[in-house]
């Protein structure tokens, strides 16, 4: 029996992911030093048809991330916990929820007086919930 790839990844929390379905994400650092980042993504189809699952998606964002904020900090160490919350999102209303949760995060934690102004909010363009 074949087993989908999605499935192979089991922590502590529970992840699901629904092909086809936008995922709503958030993950903190070790100790919580510079706290924590939202992601709202698609997963894409790999060549074998399956889609990119969840812990291959987020070794590859953490990894990365991780590489780039320790040269930047001049440190070495984990920079990110190894879970994430995740939530699959079921319909337009909670897509542009969650959109408009993640963009105005960082004006609720007085970092910012706009989304607009927050540096690290990237948009894409496209057909996804509200155009963001």
């Amino acid at each position: 029996m074949l087993v989908e790839p999605k499935y192979r990844y089991r922590r502590q929390l529970r992840h699901l992911q629904k092909d086809e379905r936008a995922l709503f994400i958030m993950f903190t650092t070790a100790r919580r030093w510079p706290d924590h980042a939202h992601l709202i993504i698609s997963p894409l189809r790999r060549p074998d048809g399956w889609c990119w699952c969840l812990p291959e998606i987020m070794q590859a964002i953490k990894g990365a991330s991780a590489r780039r904020i320790n040269k930047l900090l001049n440190r070495k160490g984990p920079v990110w916990q190894q879970e994430s919350f995740d939530h699959v999102l079921r319909s337009e209303e909670s897509l542009d929820q969650k959109i408009e949760y993640l963009c105005n995060n960082p004006v609720r934690a007085g970092l910012v007086s706009s989304p607009d102004r927050y540096p690290w909010l990237w948009r894409a363009s496209g057909d996804v919930g509200t155009g963001l």
